[in-house]
C-alpha cells in the first residue's frame, strides 16, 4: 500500500480539478499573459501583504534550482543542510541550472541549519582560489518534517547578511509549516529576511504546480530569461496559474495541510507509544519518521503497507500523511504495528 509513501501519489483536490476545467474553456493568451497568471501575482502579494513577483513551475526540483541560479554565480557557494532536497534527491539540477556553483552541505539538529554554524562555516570571500559565498539554502518543512521558527530564520537571514549571503527558501511543503507555525506568509519569509521563495502546491493538493516567487524585484533583474531557457515559461502557463489560484482561494491550501498534518500527529502519537519504535525526528508537519527493528518491518509490510528505509538518512522509515489521508488508512497501518509490536 503506497498510501504513506509520499504526498507525491495522491491526486489533485476538487477545487483545482475545477479550475483546470474551467481554464480549459476557450483560447487564452500565451507565456503568462493570461488572465489566470496575471491574476496569481496580484493573489500572491496579497497572500504575502507585499508586491511580489511570481514565475510559475511544474517541478520543485527545476523552481529550487532556478531560484538558486537567480541568487548565484557558477562561482558560488550554497550552503544548505546535508540532507536537504537539493543536496540529496535533485541530480546536480542546482548545479546545472547555476552553471556550476558548489553546495556545502552543512549538518544540524533535526535537518535544520543554524546562525551559529553558518556563520563557523563561511569563507573564502575575496579569495581567487575559492568558490565564492553567495547563497544559504532553507527547506520549510525541513526534509526531516522539522519546521523553522521566525526567530530561527531571522536569525539565519542576519548571519547571511553579515557575509553578503541571500537566503533562499525550499517550500515544497510551506503550508504545512504555517500551519504548525500559526504565523503568516509574511511573518515566514521576507519579514523573516527570504529572498527567494519556492512555494510548493504540488505536495497539498494541485497537479503539478510550483511557483518561484521574488520578494525584491532588483533579485529577479534577469529571472525571465533563466525561466525562458530552463523550459519553465510554459506556452499554455494558465493551467499552472489556474491551480494555484485556486490553491490559495477560499482556505483550500491551508485546509489540506490542516488535515495532512492532524493525520501525522494521530499516527505519529500512535505509533511513539508502542514498544520497540522510537520516533527519530518530531513530528511537526505531515512527515514521521520512526526507527524500526527489521522483524517489525517485515511483518507490517507482510501486512500490505510499504515501508521504505532508504528515505532520507538510511536508519529511519517515513510515512507521509496528506490532504487526502483518512482517518481509517491511518487506524490500519496502526493496527497493524499494534498487532506485531505487543
Amino acid at each position: 500500500m503506497t498510501k504513506f509513501a509520499s504526498d507525491n501519489v495522491t491526486p489533485a483536490c476538487p477545487e483545482v480539478v475545477e479550475a483546470i476545467i474551467e481554464a480549459n474553456a476557450g483560447s487564452a493568451a500565451s507565456y503568462g499573459d493570461d488572465a489566470w497568471s496575471l491574476k496569481l501575482r496580484g493573489n500572491l502579494s496579497d497572500v504575502f501583504e507585499t508586491d511580489v513577483l511570481v514565475f510559475p513551475a511544474v517541478t520543485g526540483t527545476a523552481a529550487n534550482a532556478l531560484a538558486l541560479s537567480a541568487l548565484t554565480p557558477p562561482y558560488g557557494k550554497i550552503y544548505c543542510h546535508e540532507l536537504s532536497h537539493i543536496n540529496t534527491d535533485e541530480c546536480g539540477a542546482p548545479e546545472l541550472f547555476t552553471g556550476g556553483a558548489k553546495l556545502i552541505p552543512m549538518p544540524g539538529d533535526n535537518g535544520k541549519l543554524t546562525a551559529g554554524k553558518l556563520a563557523a562555516t563561511v569563507y573564502g570571500r575575496g579569495n581567487v582560489h575559492h568558490a565564492q559565498p553567495a547563497t544559504v539554502s532553507i527547506a520549510q518543512s525541513c526534509e526531516t518534517g522539522a519546521v523553522y521558527r521566525p526567530d530561527e530564520i531571522a536569525a539565519l537571514s542576519a548571519t547571511a547578511r553579515e557575509h553578503g549571503l541571500k537566503l533562499h527558501m525550499d517550500g515544497a511543503r510551506f503550508t504545512n509549516a504555517l500551519v504548525t507555525l500559526g504565523a503568516s506568509p509574511a511573518e515566514v519569509t521576507w519579514k523573516s529576511g527570504v529572498d527567494v521563495l519556492t512555494f510548493g502546491g504540488t505536495k497539498n493538493g494541485c497537479f503539478a504546480a510550483e511557483a518561484i516567487v521574488f520578494f525584491d524585484p532588483q533579485t529577479a533583474n534577469t529571472f525571465e530569461f533563466l525561466h525562458k531557457r530552463s523550459g519553465q515559461l510554459l506556452s499554455k502557463a494558465r493551467f499552472v496559474s489556474a491551480q494555484l489560484n485556486a490553491y490559495i482561494s477560499n482556505d483550500v491550501w491551508y485546509r489540506n495541510a490542516r488535515h495532512a498534518n492532524a493525520m501525522a500527529k494521530r499516527l505519529s502519537d500512535a505509533l511513539a507509544a508502542l514498544p520497540g519504535i522510537e520516533l527519530a525526528y518530531p513530528t511537526e508537519a505531515n512527515e514521521v519518521f520512526v526507527r524500526l527493528p527489521s522483524h517489525i518491518v517485515d511483518k507490517v509490510q507482510g501486512d500490505g503497507f510499504e515501508i521504505n528505509e532508504e528515505e532520507l538518512d538510511g536508519t529511519a522509515a517515513r510515512f507521509v500523511t496528506a490532504w487526502n489521508t483518512e482517518i481509517g488508512d491511518v487506524d490500519s497501518l496502526l493496527a497493524s504495528f499494534s498487532k506485531h509490536c505487543n
